[in-house]
């Protein structure tokens, strides 16, 4: 029947069933972009997660070569002095070459500076490549360690 003034049409969209009308015609799509926002949206989480992990334990790898190199560097004693008059004194330029030689044998990049007259300090660069992050052009994540050696040789403190 039809409505005066008004003239009855039906629409069909395929066999035998009514167009949809108004508003879910424009909501068409909808659900594709918003999965494929979320999706992004995941992997950028998974990569701050997996390669900021990866992050965190170059910085304590950074730390335990830098203070393992300043170690070596503090246990060289002066050779001759200690042969000539029993004393074993830390010669500086020998710690921060030995220390440079253990950052040089692990193959790590760093520093090895004197700090005073009775300490060295080294700085250790360790770059690491990303897992996940190198979908977004973020390649690698570089992270620092320092450590400070007193070159002292002998039992010192209270008591001794």
């Amino acid at each position: 029947m039809s409505r005066p003034g008004r003239p009855w049409r039906a629409r069909v969209h395929g066999p035998g069933r009514p167009a949809r009308a108004g508003r879910h015609e424009a909501d068409r799509g909808s659900i594709t972009l918003m999965l494929a926002a979320l999706s992004v949206a995941l992997i950028a989480m998974a990569g701050i997660v997996i390669d900021g992990g990866a992050k965190l334990r170059a910085a304590e790898n950074a730390d335990a070569v830098a203070q393992e190199a300043a170690r070596a560097g503090a246990g060289i004693v002066n050779q001759s002095t200690a042969y000539s008059t029993g004393a074993f004194i830390v010669d500086q330029s020998q710690a921060i070459a030995a220390a440079r030689a253990y950052l040089a044998a692990g193959g790590y990049n760093g520093t090895v500076a004197a700090q005073g007259r009775e300490s060295i300090r080294v700085r250790v660069t360790v770059t690491e490549p990303t897992s996940v992050l190198s979908i977004i052009g973020i390649d690698s994540m570089t992270s620092t360690g320092a450590a400070t050696a007193s070159l002292v040789t002998g039992v010192t403190g209270p008591g001794a």
